[in-house]
């Protein structure tokens, strides 16, 4: 899986591309939890490049979504492929994120 690491203003941003299942969200896990422990609460994942993800990467993001909020903070979701977005739908995740079209999109919501 492919990982970019941005910021846009005060938001970190996390771009996607590739599998994210189990054997990636270590990379995904630690990061989320080094912007919480910075101080960054306002926190987007763009998921445009991912064309699946399983239940270990649910759980990731569950988490990081956890942690933000707990810290008065969020954390957006944008972009899902089909496959991706039926995933969110079936757990019925898509209640618990705020899912944005565009990235720009998850930006203004903040």
């Amino acid at each position: 899986m492919e990982i970019v690491r941005t910021e846009n203003g005060s938001i970190a941003v996390l771009r996607l591309k590739g599998r994210f299942d189990a054997h990636e969200v270590e990379p995904v896990n630690a990061w989320l939890q080094e912007q919480v422990e910075k101080g960054n609460i306002k926190i987007i994942i763009n998921l445009d490049g991912v064309n699946f993800i399983d239940s270990t990467a649910l759980s990731t993001l569950v988490r990081g979504l956890k942690k933000c909020r707990e810290n008065h903070g969020d954390l957006h979701l944008c972009t899902l492929q089909q496959p991706v977005r039926v995933i969110f739908e079936l757990t019925r995740l898509d209640k618990a994120f705020d899912i944005f079209a565009m990235e720009d999109d998850a930006v203004s919501a903040f």
